[in-house]
């Protein structure tokens, strides 16, 4: 990170008011909130957004409208744009989009209706593009067209399984993507931040998860095709410590940036 370069801010994803109530607390920025987080992340209801947006921090609200490929039909892109003007109502200050084409590359035509539904609920809508651009068949070239459709950010692993691996590739995307705050996410741990910032995004993302404990005394059955066991048929919580983890490593990093050497 250069010294002209603002503070960098730490988003964490939620599924919970509870969750956002512990990313606040331990130096979130703010939050993104989603359902089925084990699913890669589901549009939420708008009584969820409004509980999380009752918590005070900045809320994003990833709009998917089910797990699987970023290929929307028709009336997926139709329900999707209806959630975008829920949950902007229900409080959320921007929303996490995204959808490509058969064939790998950004469908510009859904991700702008997306968007014109949010500014239209909201002049002052965030708008991000999701991690559909990580198995985009050009994740840089992808990134190249977020300027000129009025992006606000890019929540992206470099295209790599974790953005820790994805740096040459994160700080193309800054390079080609400018005006649009590029953000690490993706298996990102506390450790990978220094290196994240140096490659110049402007934001991290954590799911900071941990499972929730098992509760009830009753025989467990089955009620999934991925429940395994009665321990992985559970949801995720916030991990106060992992929060709070990031943050000490963004400020750390940011001060070492900005201090003179000796």
């Amino acid at each position: 990170m250069s010294a002209g370069q603002s503070r960098p801010t730490l988003e964490i994803a939620v599924t919970s008011a509870a969750g956002a109530r512990v990313a606040r607390d331990h130096g979130a920025d703010r939050v993104e909130l989603c359902t089925g987080l084990e699913l890669g992340g589901l549009t939420p209801s708008a009584a969820l957004v409004e509980s999380v947006a009752a918590v005070g921090t900045p809320v994003q609200v990833l709009v998917r409208c089910r797990p699987g490929d970023f290929v929307h039909d028709a009336e997926e892109i139709a329900l999707m744009t209806a959630e975008v003007r829920s949950v902007i109502a229900s409080g959320a200050r921007g929303v996490v989009i995204g959808a490509l084409t058969a064939e790998g590359t950004l469908d510009v035509e859904a991700v702008a209706r997306l968007r014109d539904a949010a500014r239209e609920a909201d002049p002052a809508a965030e708008v991000t593009l999701h991690r559909a651009i990580d198995v985009a068949a050009d994740p840089v070239g992808t990134a190249a067209l977020l300027p000129a459709l009025g992006l606000t950010r890019v929540l992206t692993s470099g295209g790599a399984p974790a953005a820790g691996q994805g740096l040459d590739r994160l700080a193309a995307m800054v390079a080609a993507a400018p005006g649009v705050r590029v953000m690490a996410g993706g298996g990102v741990r506390p450790a990978d931040i220094p290196a994240l910032l140096a490659a110049g995004v402007d934001a991290v993302h954590l799911s900071a998860k941990r499972r929730a404990p098992v509760r009830g005394g009753a025989a467990w059955v089955p009620l999934g095709v991925s429940s395994a066991s009665a321990e992985q048929d559970t949801h995720f919580v916030t991990d106060a410590g992992v929060v709070a983890e990031a943050r000490g490593a963004l400020d750390l990093t940011a001060e070492a940036a900005v201090s003179p050497h000796p």
